[in-house]
């Protein structure tokens, strides 16, 4: 809805201590990227933990969707929408970000794998 509105966002930036005393620096300056942050601060807020993880793993997915040709049987866009496969959403959600803030794409894809063997009628 923000995109369609056009409420695009203001660039943000972040700097994140790493465990090893250094630091990534992440800069969401794009319009894509900056209309996604103004979404996820106006809902959920990027000052907590929660919102920011969130919106760095829904950019993470949609550079994934963008880039990765193992996802396009995995998801149904629409303009009203978009359908996207449970496991692939939950690894999305649960897979470590990588140093840089993006979602690790075989930790990811292996993580989706699990999920479509585990599933309820997958062939053992």
């Amino acid at each position: 809805a923000a995109a369609a509105a056009e409420a695009w966002g203001a660039a943000r930036f972040f700097r994140f201590r790493r465990p090893d005393g250094g630091t990534t620096d992440l800069a969401l300056a794009d319009p894509d990227a900056s209309c996604w942050a103004a979404a996820v601060d106006a809902m959920v807020g990027l000052g907590t933990a929660l919102g920011l993880s969130l919106c760095l793993r829904l950019l993470g997915l949609v550079d994934l969707l963008a880039t990765a040709r193992w996802t396009k049987p995995l998801v149904a866009l629409r303009r009203d929408g978009a359908e996207i496969d449970p496991g692939l959403l939950h690894a999305a959600a649960t897979v470590p970000l990588t140093r840089e803030a993006r979602l690790d794409e075989i930790r990811l894809r292996a993580s989706v794998a699990q999920a479509r063997l585990s599933a309820p009628g997958a062939a053992p």
